[in-house]
């Protein structure tokens, strides 16, 4: 990102973040309809890790301050329980996990849900597409790169490991088949 963002840097910089969102938030609604099928965890995986890198740019960014320091009003964000309540029926087995949720002030692991950070993340992501989609890419940036920071970082983080664990175990743990030498 260049030191000194100007307005066309800030709203490339939300365009590209829009569209990690969109996608985010596409492929969640698929997951939690079934349409992942035998892949649900590999293409969450995929979805998360991309919205990561979402997040790592704006972490890079400089700070994105808003005129007078204040945030117009979106309105109500969605109710998205259907969408958690689709994520926890695909995911019921692997749902619950463990975390230390910040590495450097926690020092017990807490136990969370995928669904539950999986939609905590939709929810600060929709918050700020509402504004990118109200014309106000500024606001969604400051609401993105604030909540990134805040709390959606922590959660697609932790998410991202809980499902790396699962899809590396199935790969790692395999029975290793006996080799005939002929």
């Amino acid at each position: 990102m260049s030191e000194a963002n100007s307005p066309q840097d800030w709203n490339a910089v939300a365009e590209r973040v829009a569209r990690h969102v969109e996608d985010y938030l596409s492929g969640l609604e698929a997951v939690a309809r079934g349409e992942a099928g035998p892949h649900t965890v590999p293409m969450l995986l995929l979805e998360v890790s991309q919205v990561i890198l979402a997040g790592a740019q704006l972490g890079a960014s400089k700070d994105v301050i808003l005129p007078d320091n204040w945030e117009p009003e979106v309105g109500e964000d969605p109710d998205l329980d259907s969408l958690r309540q689709g994520l926890a029926e695909r995911l019921l087995t692997i749902d619950e996990y463990v975390e230390v949720f910040d590495p450097y002030k926690d020092t017990e692991p807490t136990s969370y849900r995928l669904s539950d950070d999986l939609v905590d993340v939709a929810s600060d992501l929709v918050h700020g597409l509402r504004h990118y989609h109200q014309g106000r890419p500024l606001e969604a940036l400051w609401w993105w790169q604030y909540s990134y920071f805040n709390h959606w970082g922590n959660h697609a983080g932790a998410a991202l490991r809980a499902l790396h664990a699962v899809v590396a175990n199935a790969r790692l743990d395999v029975v290793t088949e006996p080799v005939s030498v002929q």
